[in-house]
């Protein structure tokens, strides 16, 4: 059986009791499946002393072995037999590659050397299927090999027959090119000669940046000596070695396991789910370090299978039963919430097979070419599906040789769509047993899109301003140029893996909408918030929200109700702004009063020149902030409560004079600043305002163009009782000096300001008399130099139209009278019309009034 069926058989049977020996063959290749089982055997060994435990390999580290399984002191026996194996010559011979030759150019030199000299079988090691080629290439151009000699590649995506080549000798000599699964995984009969450049393409993770690398490593003692074996079988070989004894001497002496280069998330899901306790007590043979751990825990809280204290979650316990990659595994129970799970185990499945495409170097045009009617635009999971559907078409009107000729038309490989679907018939039945029933059909490609990204989210990426991508923890990649999205460039993608090979690879890429990332990492994704806010037009807190996933701006910018997010700062930006500053509309009867009360208070405080007249804001926030619920913080549940609260008690938010006014300045009465002036039998409204600097500053008499002629300098100067003794002051100042060292300002002002009468002539004139009368001194009127008083003191004109809107404004009558000279004699004349008679030859009249009085819309009696 299989390593994965053995640990499958642990969750029902712990102790394994149904065997009484157990034999681990192949232990060198330390799998994670191998590794694991060495260390849950070495467990089930302390309460089953009768189990048998017998662990076989050529190459292995007997005493490291012997000393993990021993007992009380004791290492396990160990028991060597030896092979019926040649002797094997090693040529140590770097000055191949010292002297400036490429590896390949350096191991096709010496495997030409090999078969001129024994006119035998070679094999030779490369790292990988490129290197392969490029030693095939140069084997070719050379024109000193045997007559018909084969030179003949073996990797893995050949075609079964190509691959079937290698074990059919043809009794001329052979050149084998091939990686290290000849090593061990098979064996190629008739080899008497081997070629090693001592390296191997490794997968390699990397738990920093977390992407799998795929590079060119020195192999260990233990792999150049496997190699060696290779060529000794059979008769004695000669093994040429691309380095020196002591490169070999110093190399680790048997290979990294998989466990300490792996991503440890499906061991840690695993070891949970059989309640093994702490991973990092586990007996393994090699104990991984604990970034490898942590690295492993953070995949696992990223998929949703496990709580921060290292429990599983009831996700994790359905993960567990998927004897797939974990990622692959929360991709299938995401299926079955998007009603996609027909679709994403096919994907599944493929993810967890070799795949099916074939892409000969020498036919590689071809293979494209076939492979085109499989793409889907926008997503190579996609293409999976459509490969799906040709072969099962294909399957169902064609016999099985003619369907194995159908994939080897299109370069698709009939041996690896066999594997392909029989993961998906295994996937299938443990779904159904779990209760997760797969459709009939395609579903929609975006659902099934979804279901795939919750297992991707670290391999998620965002177009640069290069051509390539940003991706997860500061990481960047470029698109595999066999995608059909290499030319798209989508703004964001995910794929199935990320491999660092000559370049940082995305394989298998889907475009992927940002909607989708927050949901799917909504338990992982990070919310930073900036300007909070009041928004009256939305009548709620609003702020700048940023949402984040792994270094990656998802939302780079966007607004957001602030409300839920931050209650009690909502609430206090509420009070402040919707309520005190107005900033919002309510059918509130209260506040409607409160707004009445405090502009009558404003105005108090524009007629008396003073700012601290109003109750200030913190006074006006406690008033509301004792009286509004914690949870009110936007116009909606303010309104909700507000009907409710006022029906019961009207006066819940009503405000009284005292709660806004600090006090009541004496010298703002009615009489000293009216709210209208009067003028000709007119009237005119009045409005102050407290704003030094701007034009708008004191106080301003709104007339109509008709009513303009009609008002005096000195009725404007007299308009506003409350502003005569300071302007009196502010006279006195303006005198020469000579003048002004003689009076007291303000004393002058508090004594003449009661007794001075708009019926005695102007302010100026009445104020030189009695300065004059007091001092013998003249003072003339015009001594007084008008133009150095603040503007406030004079009253400003506002000309409106008859809607009421300003079309002018000064403080000189004189220039705005003479500016609507014509338009007021129109309005006149309009108006005398309406009264005039023609054509009289009696007095049938009464007797004719003194004066007529007649309205205009939006302006004042005109007389």
């Amino acid at each position: 059986m299989t390593d994965g069926i053995l640990l499958a058989e642990t969750r029902s049977d712990p102790k394994l009791r149904q065997y009484d020996a157990i034999i681990i063959d192949e232990a060198h290749e330390r799998s994670l499946n191998i590794d694991f089982l060495l260390g849950y055997l070495h467990r089930v060994l302390h309460s089953r002393p009768d189990l048998k435990l017998i662990i076989t390999s050529a190459t292995i580290d007997a005493g490291r072995f012997a000393e993990h399984f021993g007992t009380r002191g004791t290492p396990a026996p160990v028991i060597e037999v030896s092979g019926r194996t040649y002797p094997v010559e090693m040529r140590y011979e770097p000055d191949h590659i010292a002297s400036g030759m490429n590896m390949d150019e350096a191991a096709s030199y010496a495997a030409a050397q090999l078969v001129n000299e024994r006119h035998d079988d070679v094999l030779v090691f490369m790292p990988g299927e490129r290197e392969i080629r490029q030693t095939a290439h140069e084997l070719r151009k050379r024109d000193h090999l045997p007559e018909g000699t084969e030179i003949i590649p073996l990797y893995a995506r050949l075609s079964a027959a190509e691959q079937q080549r290698v074990f059919k000798p043809s009794g001329r000599p052979r050149i084998i090119i091939a990686t290290n699964v000849a090593e061990t995984s098979l064996t190629v009969p008739n080899i008497k000669s081997v070629v090693d450049p001592g390296s191997a393409r490794m997968k390699r993770y990397n738990p920093r940046t977390k992407i799998h690398g795929l590079l060119i490593e020195p192999i260990s003692q233990a792999s150049a000596n496997q190699r060696a074996g290779r060529c000794g079988r059979i008769a004695p070989g000669v093994c040429v070695r691309l380095y020196d004894e002591t490169d070999y001497k110093t190399r680790d002496e048997f290979t990294q396991p998989e466990l300490l280069r792996s991503n440890l998330a499906s061991v840690i899901l695993q070891m949970a789910d059989l309640k093994l306790g702490e991973p990092e007590s586990f007996p393994f043979l090699d104990r991984p370090e604990h970034r490898q751990w942590r690295d492993g825990f953070e995949t696992l809280r990223e998929l949703g299978a496990i709580e921060d204290d290292g429990r599983l979650t009831s996700m994790g316990k359905t993960m567990a039963r998927l004897p797939v990659d974990p990622r692959i595994a929360r991709m299938v129970l995401a299926a079955k919430e998007e009603q996609a799970v027909h679709d994403v185990l096919i994907i599944a499945a493929a993810l967890s097979s070799q795949d099916p495409r074939l892409r000969p170097h020498e036919k590689r045009d071809a293979a494209d070419q076939a492979h085109e009617q499989f793409k889907v635009e926008g997503s190579d999971f996609l293409s999976y599906l459509k490969i799906w559907d040709w072969y099962h078409e294909q399957h169902l009107k064609l016999t099985r040789r003619k369907v194995a000729r159908a994939c080897e038309k299109l370069y698709l490989s009939n041996r690896r769509i066999d594997e392909w679907r029989e993961v998906y018939r295994q996937l299938r039945s443990l779904c159904i047993d779990m209760g997760i029933n797969p459709e009939k059909g395609h579903n929609d490609p975006d659902a099934v899109h979804r279901a795939l990204l919750t297992g991707l989210l670290a391999n998620m990426g965002t177009k640069g301003e290069t051509h390539e991508f940003k991706g997860a923890r500061n990481s960047s990649f470029s698109i595999s140029p066999g995608s059909a999205l290499f030319s798209a460039k989508p703004k964001w993608v995910m794929c199935a893996e990320i491999v660092r090979t000559s370049k940082v690879y995305a394989r298998t890429v889907a475009a992927v909408d940002t909607q989708w990332i927050e949901e799917a990492a909504a338990h992982l994704i990070k919310t930073t918030h900036s300007d909070p806010h009041w928004d009256e037009q939305s009548g709620r807190v609003v702020a700048d929200e940023k949402v984040t996933l792994f270094g990656l701006d998802i939302v780079p910018r966007r607004t957001v109700h602030y409300g839920p997010i931050d209650p009690k700062l909502s609430r206090e930006l509420f009070i402040h702004h919707a309520l005190i500053d107005d900033q919002m509309r309510s059918s509130s009867k209260a506040l409607k009063h409160n707004r009445r009360l405090i502009r009558e208070v404003g105005e108090l405080q524009a007629k008396a020149r003073r700012n601290d007249l109003i109750a200030d804001t913190q006074t006006l926030f406690n008033f509301y902030d004792q009286r509004l619920p914690e949870d009110i913080y936007a116009s909606k549940g303010f309104e909700r409560w507000v009907r409710k609260a006022e029906a019961g008690n009207p006066s819940v938010l009503k405000m009284t004079r005292e709660d806004v006014l600090e006090h009541m300045p004496k010298e703002v009465t009615p009489e000293a600043f009216p709210d209208a002036v009067e003028f000709a039998g007119a009237t005119s409204k009045l409005k102050y305002a407290f704003e030094p600097g701007r034009d708008e500053d004191g106080a301003t008499i709104r007339v109509s163009v008709a009513a303009l002629h009609q008002l005096t300098r000195q009725r404007v100067d007299w308009a506003v009782p409350g502003l005569i003794g300071p302007r009196i002051e502010a006279l006195v100042r303006s005198l020469p000096k000579s003048l002004r060292r003689q009076f007291d300002a303000n004393q002058i002002a508090g004594e003449l300001a009661p007794i001075v009468k708009e019926d005695n002539g102007s302010i100026e004139s009445q104020l030189a008399s009695e300065l004059t009368s007091r001092t013998g001194i003249k003072i003339r009127p015009e001594d007084f130099r008008r133009e150095q008083l603040e503007s406030y003191l004079s009253p400003r004109i506002e000309v409106i139209d008859e809607h009421g809107k300003t079309i002018e404004a000064s403080r000189d009558l004189g220039a705005l009278q003479a500016k609507f000279a014509q338009e007021a004699t129109k309005v006149v004349q309009q108006a005398g019309a309406s009264i005039e008679r023609t054509g009289m030859i009696g007095w049938d009249f009464d007797e004719l009034p003194e004066t007529i009085e007649f309205t205009r819309p939006g302006s004042p009696k005109v007389v």
